[in-house]
């Protein structure tokens, strides 16, 4: 069961796989150019560990606070993989979590899961 972390609403734009209980991450720069292409380096993150879209059961999204292009972006492509590919998908926030300086990437699916967060529903945060 692989899981697609994604979150364009910070600084960088991030991305990790997780794959039982190895993970795989990377980050670039967070730019308009590489908003447009999201798809493009989702797809190349995917192919360079060997995996498709149709390996990943589970997205897990950012949906903020944050970069206004970046979360829309981000959710936008995700619920396309939902359509397409049936994907489930999850948004979270890192306002959801108590400790939310702590968190780490590899744990929000644990996380999701523990506060029953809602898949396949969208409420983004954006910053004001």
């Amino acid at each position: 069961m692989n899981k697609l972390i994604i979150d364009a609403a910070k600084e960088k734009i991030f991305l990790m796989i997780i794959n039982n209980d190895i993970n795989y991450s990377i980050t670039y720069e967070n730019t308009k150019l590489n908003f447009e292409k999201l798809t493009l380096l989702i797809n190349e993150f995917l192919n360079n560990k060997n995996l498709d879209l149709k390996k990943i059961s589970e997205i897990y999204v950012n949906r903020g606070p944050g970069s206004f292009a970046g979360i829309r972006n981000s959710l936008s492509i995700v619920k396309a993989f939902h359509l397409v590919n049936k994907i489930d998908y999850y948004c979270f926030s890192f306002d959801d979590f108590d400790e939310k300086n702590d968190v780490k990437y590899e744990n929000i699916p644990k996380l999701c899961q523990k506060l029953k967060i809602e898949k396949n529903l969208i409420n983004p945060i954006y910053l004001g």
